[in-house]
């Protein structure tokens, strides 16, 4: 799991990768792509840390790739080197204009030159299959046959592939193409201080569905600077609860569809990060495949049912709130889990 930024040059992608990650990309000379990663911020988690006072304290992740090519040759180098990533920011400078068709402009230049890439992938592909006898086409090949043209034509409408419905076998038979349209995208504003743009009116200016998240780079690392204390104090005189890139970083993991379930006592709180709708058998063997190998029952209880008992689990378990859970119980996001396996 690994979310790209991608904006275009000065409209502070690299600013947010590090206020999200606090690695200064671009003082890494020489490394094109650098990696960092965020804890997502989580009332909950930070609840249950209050209660145990674990000696360890893990929680989910959200790792990011910022790139730091540039000329002739940078969009080769993205298109390379991050063809491997689930999702992506796209950063647009909305600060150095609040005209929304301005706006609406950067964001067309970017998702133009992602969607001319996916349409030569989709043309080449389509070149080859016409060459080749329809009767060595496999039952993959056969299905990709049926939806390219389809894929190709939306491209040439300008529109982007995850703007189409897939089945899940069909999106199985579009995975090794790593198209970039179809991944999901985040769009985040960066704003100025003085004269922000109508979000209303930005949104409208988008396609429809696009999630878009506004912040001010600059404030946001000046907020950074503060001490933790001056931190809530000056949070609390701009009336907002919490900083923007926490948002983003939460908005993120969305992003992805992921989920997180609590394993917790008093040696450590860990919020395990899984896809949505998986099963206890594949959530338990991301703790470790012995685990998922060996599953019996898992021991399951909802956040919400735990601190309805004080956050006490004996209090679940006299409560009668304590489940078990088999081999096809769907994790929630939220669960405090327990497992028993044998191996």
């Amino acid at each position: 799991m690994e979310i790209g930024i991608l904006g275009l040059p000065q409209s502070g992608k690299s600013t947010l990768f590090e206020i999200m990650t606090g690695l200064n990309s671009r003082d890494r000379h020489g490394e094109r792509f650098v990696h960092g990663v965020s804890p997502v911020p989580d009332e909950r988690f930070d609840r249950l840390v209050e209660i145990y006072r674990p000696a360890k304290i893990s929680p989910a992740q959200v790792p990011f790739v910022d790139v730091n090519a540039s000329g002739e040759r940078a969009w080769d180098a993205v298109r390379r080197n991050m063809g491997h990533v689930d999702g992506f920011i796209h950063v647009i400078d909305g600060f150095t204009t609040g005209d929304v068709q301005d706006i609406a402009a950067q964001y067309r230049k970017l998702t133009d030159d992602l969607i001319l890439a996916d349409m030569l992938m989709v043309e080449n592909r389509l070149e080859r299959m016409g060459k080749a006898p329809k009767k060595a086409m496999g039952s993959l090949e056969a299905l990709q046959a049926v939806l390219l043209p389809g894929i190709h034509d939306q491209l040439g409408k300008g529109g982007v592939i995850r703007e189409l419905a897939f089945t899940e076998d069909e999106m199985k038979a579009l995975k090794n193409f790593a198209f970039w349209t179809i991944r999901p995208e985040l769009v985040v504003l960066n704003v100025g201080e003085e004269t922000p743009p109508d979000m209303g009116e930005v949104r409208k200016a988008l396609p429809p569905r696009t999630t878009v998240v506004d912040i001010s780079c600059r404030m946001e690392m000046e907020i950074m600077g503060l001490r933790e204390e001056d931190r809530r104090d000056f949070l609390v005189s701009l009336g907002v609860s919490e900083p923007a890139y926490e948002k983003i970083i939460r908005q993120a993991f969305l992003l992805l569809g992921r989920i997180s379930y609590f394993t917790v006592g008093e040696d450590e709180v860990k919020a395990w990060v899984v896809p949505g709708g998986v099963r206890a058998p594949q959530a338990a063997g991301v703790i470790h495949g012995d685990f998922e190998r060996g599953f019996i029952k898992a021991e399951v209880v909802g956040y919400e049912a735990f601190m309805a008992c004080n956050g006490s689990m004996s209090r679940v378990r006299a409560s009668g709130k304590m489940r078990l859970e088999g081999r096809d119980y769907i994790v929630r996001d939220g669960d405090i889990m327990t497992f028993r396996f044998n191996v």
